[in-house]
C-alpha cells in the first residue's frame, strides 16, 4: 500500500476472535506495542502467551472482537474481566488498530461491538486507562460515554520518559449507544 494511501474500509469485518485469528492477532498487537504510543507493553507477549491469553478470554466468556480484511487482523478491541468475585461486575478494555487503518471509524465499530457485547454478558462498568497526549483517542472514548476518573501520574516510563494516563469508566446504566 502506498505511504498516503487509505486502504479500502469497506471491506473489514468485525468478529469474534478465535484460535484461527491468533497468528495475526500476535503480530498486530506486536506492531502497535513497538509504535510505544498506546500501549503499556512495547512489544507483544511471546506467541505462546499471546495464545493462552486468547484463549483464556474465549474459555471466560469475555468480548474480544478483531477487525479483519482478508485473513488479516488489522485491529481488537477487548474486555477482560476482573478475576475477585466483588470486582466481577468490572472489565478493563484494550484496543489497538494498525497505523493505516485509523482515523477511518473503525475504532468506533470495534469499541460499540465489544461495549454490547460486554453489557450482553454482565458487565456493569468498562474501565481504561490513556495516555493523556492521545487526544484522537480519548474523544472517542468520551463520545461512546467513557468519562474521566482521574489521572495516573507517571504510569508509564517509555525510553525514560514518563507518561500520565487518564482513568476513564463507562457505567452501562448512563450508557445510550
Amino acid at each position: 500500500m502506498d505511504a498516503g494511501a487509505s486502504p479500502d474500509m469497506s471491506g473489514i469485518r468485525i468478529e469474534a476472535i478465535a484460535a484461527a485469528h491468533i497468528d495475526s492477532f500476535h503480530r498486530t498487537l506486536d506492531i502497535v506495542a513497538r509504535e510505544k504510543k498506546y500501549l503499556s507493553m512495547i512489544e507483544a507477549t511471546p506467541l505462546p502467551q499471546t495464545r493462552e491469553f486468547v484463549m483464556g478470554m474465549i474459555a471466560k466468556g469475555n468480548p474480544q472482537f478483531v477487525a479483519v480484511t482478508g485473513e488479516e487482523v488489522v485491529g481488537w478491541c477487548d474486555i477482560s474481566r476482573h478475576f475477585f468475585p466483588s470486582n466481577a461486575h468490572r472489565g478493563r478494555l484494550g484496543m489497538g488498530i494498525l497505523p493505516a487503518y485509523r482515523g477511518q471509524g473503525l475504532g468506533r465499530r470495534l469499541m460499540e461491538t465489544t461495549l454490547r457485547a460486554a453489557q450482553k454478558t454482565g458487565f456493569a462498568r468498562v474501565e481504561l486507562d490513556v495516555y493523556e497526549d492521545n487526544s484522537r483517542a480519548i474523544a472517542l472514548y468520551e463520545k461512546l460515554g467513557f468519562v474521566r476518573e482521574g489521572i495516573i501520574r507517571r504510569a508509564a516510563r517509555i525510553d525514560g520518559r514518563f507518561i500520565n494516563a487518564i482513568g476513564m469508566a463507562l457505567l452501562f446504566e448512563e450508557y445510550k449507544p
